[in-house]
């Protein structure tokens, strides 16, 4: 290692967290000290909680999803199901509406959640996780419908009738399923159109699917031009897909339907209070938001989060969630990607570097997506990045589906956060990522900061995720494997949480 490297800061531009300035600490304090205080709200908070969640807590966020969706019909706190998080809401899902031997394939859009993965292995589906890629709208309905199509044609696993698991009233078991992050996904970035989401409904309901989507960076949202003077937006721009099922011809529980629906929003507090309060709702139709209620894990001992539900109540009750979203987060994020596409431009876009869905007013999330020029790969740009200029990034072979057929259609992407790192380095990342490019390109190298033969510190050497990723991305059959990502491992640069 040259001596420039205890100069040079680590900057990590995968890791997607929120940075902890933009934890709303004192707001949590004050809404956990107005919950103990009343009796009314601590002692229920302090119990069992009824299996569908603290009411107070689904009613408001009924009230605040209507307002925030400027939706035409008021959502019924009884669509919705509070829940562990996004993540721990998902198993559950797949555990009271599929079944191995019945429900088919998994389908993803790739490049997808990378985490979602073992959640739907640990359901079952092993080996049927199959790949749907995107564009610029969204989902490739084309492909999506072509491939259910042959999936419900071929004999093998997912059988005539359900076998493992037992009728109740309030469970149904799809014949697919479908997951998304259909605005400002994670990792592209990228927001499907109003008619693809239509066109997703048709084809879920043509083909007994039921879609999962992770709603969860929708109040994340902003003007997308650098120069824009607002960076604030109060409602949401898009419905989501479950809003698109509710209301589409006839809507979920339209005549002749089994009042299910073929969409669930999983929501999630992490993203605009903190991800440790491991708190999160679901809205589906009253049928599915019951059947959800009675999964086993909390019909044994009532709804997730109880306590922390009775947090996230008094922190959306009196206003102070909406207003940190609205002041303090919005704001943020938008400054930082602003910080971050002005770096783009005038770091990577000279090079060939691009950037998808050029031609968007409203950005939002966590990330942005770049594209690297031929014949340039990404592992190998995060090789360099990391020995050349202590520069995480999150190459595209890290968010392909497990098991994916379709080879190298994520070779020259990135994923770059904006929301973990301070904002006053998002620049200069970019800038060293750009350096690296140009050096590639002319075919030099440059020093090295990092030597592979230690980890780059006890952090990284020592992280549950660094833990996880070598665990899972070992088992995982990628082209370019041994030579890039085991060094990748090695340094400790593989910290992809989210």
């Amino acid at each position: 290692m040259n001596g420039s490297s205890t100069r040079k800061p680590l900057i990590n531009l995968l890791r997607g967290w929120p940075n902890p300035a933009l934890l709303p600490v004192s707001q949590i304090k004050s809404a956990s000290q107005a919950a103990l205080s009343n009796l009314d709200v601590a002692t229920p908070g302090l119990l069992y909680g009824p299996d569908p969640g603290f009411e107070p807590l689904r009613e408001s966020i009924a009230t605040w999803l209507t307002k925030f969706y400027k939706l035409r019909h008021v959502i019924s706190s009884e669509r919705i199901c509070i829940t562990g998080g996004a993540s721990q809401n998902i198993a559950c899902i797949l555990a009271v509406f599929t079944d191995p031997n019945y429900t088919r394939n998994v389908w993803m859009v790739s490049p997808t959640y990378f985490r979602a993965c073992p959640i739907f292995e640990d359901a079952g589906f092993y080996d049927r996780l199959r790949s749907v890629p995107e564009d610029d709208e969204g989902i490739d309905i084309e492909f999506l419908r072509k491939e259910l199509r042959k999936s419900d044609g071929k004999e093998g696993k997912g059988g005539a009738i359900p076998e493992l698991k037992h009728p109740r009233p309030w469970r149904k078991t799809y014949r697919h399923i479908i997951y998304a992050v259909p605005t400002f996904s994670n990792p592209s970035s990228k927001t499907m159109t109003l008619a693809r989401r239509q066109q997703l409904v048709t084809v879920a309901r043509e083909h007994d699917a039921l879609i999962i989507t992770d709603d969860v960076y929708d109040q994340l949202q902003w003007p997308a031009s650098t120069q824009a003077s607002q960076s604030s937006l109060e409602t949401a721009v898009l419905p989501r897909i479950v809003d698109v099922d509710r209301e589409l011809e006839g809507g979920a529980e339209r005549d002749g339907s089994d009042g299910f629906g073929n969409a669930v929003s999983n929501g999630s507090f992490s993203k605009i209070a903190g991800p440790g309060c491991r708190t999160g709702w679901a809205e589906g139709t009253k049928k599915f938001a019951y059947g959800l209620s009675q999964a086993g894990s909390s019909a044994s001992g009532g709804a997730p989060s109880q306590l922390s539900a009775t947090f996230m109540f008094e922190l959306l009750e009196s206003g102070e969630l909406e207003h940190h979203i609205f002041h303090t987060l919005q704001p943020a994020y938008a400054r930082r990607y602003r910080s971050m596409i002005a770096a783009v431009q005038k770091h990577l876009v000279p090079l060939g570097v691009t950037l998808p869905q050029p031609d968007r007013n409203i950005v939002g999330g966590y990330f942005t997506w770049i594209t690297l020029p031929a014949p340039l790969k990404a592992d190998e740009v995060a090789v360099r990045a990391m020995e050349e200029e202590k520069l995480i990034i999150g190459q595209g072979s890290l968010f392909v589906v497990y098991g994916d057929k379709i080879e190298g259609h994520l070779e020259r992407e990135v994923r770059l956060c904006f929301a973990w790192e301070a904002e006053d380095r998002l620049a200069e990342g970019v800038e060293r990522l750009g350096g690296v490019i140009g050096r590639m390109q002319a075919g030099k190298k440059g020093d090295k900061e990092v030597a592979f033969s230690a980890p780059v510190d006890d952090t990284f050497a020592s992280s549950p995720a660094l833990l996880f990723a070598r665990r899972e991305m070992k088992r995982v059959s990628y082209p370019t494997w041994p030579p890039v990502h085991d060094r990748l491992l090695t340094v400790g640069s593989i910290d992809a949480s989210s």
